[in-house]
């Protein structure tokens, strides 16, 4: 599906976690392709998937979020939801950017979630987030900014070069984000880098559950994307499966 950019000024997505997502694509001035499937397991049983994506983009801004919940918590899918919403809301406010105000802000999520979801029970989530600004001709320097724990996989490229090296070392299955306490088995980690006007550049992130995409460096078709979804091969995907994808 693509979505006509002169028709939709703004686009904003946010996955259900009640049903699959075909690979759809939304043209702008940046392009985002983004799609959704639940585990085999989860869809026998009617029940919700705690993958979790979301993405807003304004022009030449875009704010994006992808969690996975960790465990079969049946609290699980909602509060990766709440997570995912709450850190759409915090890239869409804030004016600072920095690594401190963003493990600050991580340590009082807890703290919101005991008032807003009147004490939930504690269940851990995997999650990337974050705000691309491009660059104009009137700013020939624009801004990425990203922040992650988990093991979920954040590839990009630059002029048609992998430039990921930064990020395998710090996609680790042992840190992640509790509702009940905060950041585990570390702080949360920030990455922010110029983006140059002219520079094609190609930015993937997706969960585990789309692991066949990891030795692939080159840009797959919506429809080999919807067969990893759809995992014929295993007769359906063994874990939750959210992806995302922009290119500018």
């Amino acid at each position: 599906m693509i979505i006509n950019s002169e028709v939709v000024k703004l686009f904003h997505y946010i996955s259900s976690q009640d049903e699959e997502q075909k690979v759809s694509t939304y043209q702008g001035q940046i392009t985002c392709r983004y799609g959704y499937g639940r585990a085999k397991k989860t869809t026998l049983q009617g029940g919700a998937g705690q993958d979790f994506l979301s993405v807003h983009i304004k022009g030449d801004r875009c704010n994006f979020v992808i969690c996975d919940g960790v465990g079969e918590s049946k609290q699980g899918s909602s509060n990766t939801r709440y997570l995912g919403n709450t850190l759409l809301e915090w890239l869409d406010s804030t004016i600072d950017w920095s690594t401190k105000e963003f493990l600050s802000f991580m340590e009082y999520v807890p703290v919101m979630a005991m008032k807003e979801l009147q004490n939930p029970k504690s269940s851990e989530t995997m999650y990337i987030c974050g705000r691309v600004e491009l660059p104009t001709l009137e700013n020939p320097v624009g801004r990425i900014w990203m922040a992650w724990q988990g093991d979920s996989r954040l590839r990009f490229w630059r002029n048609g070069d992998e430039v990921s090296q930064y990020f395998k070392g710090t996609m680790r299955a042992e840190e992640r984000w509790s509702i009940s306490e905060g950041p585990l088995g570390g702080e949360p980690h920030v990455y922010q880098s110029r983006l140059e006007y002219g520079v094609p550049m190609r930015l993937q992130l997706h969960t585990d559950g789309l692991r066949d995409l990891d030795p692939i460096h080159e840009r797959l078709p919506d429809e080999q994307i919807q067969i990893l979804l759809d995992a014929p091969h295993t007769d359906g995907l063994i874990e939750d499966a959210a992806f995302l994808e922009f290119e500018w």
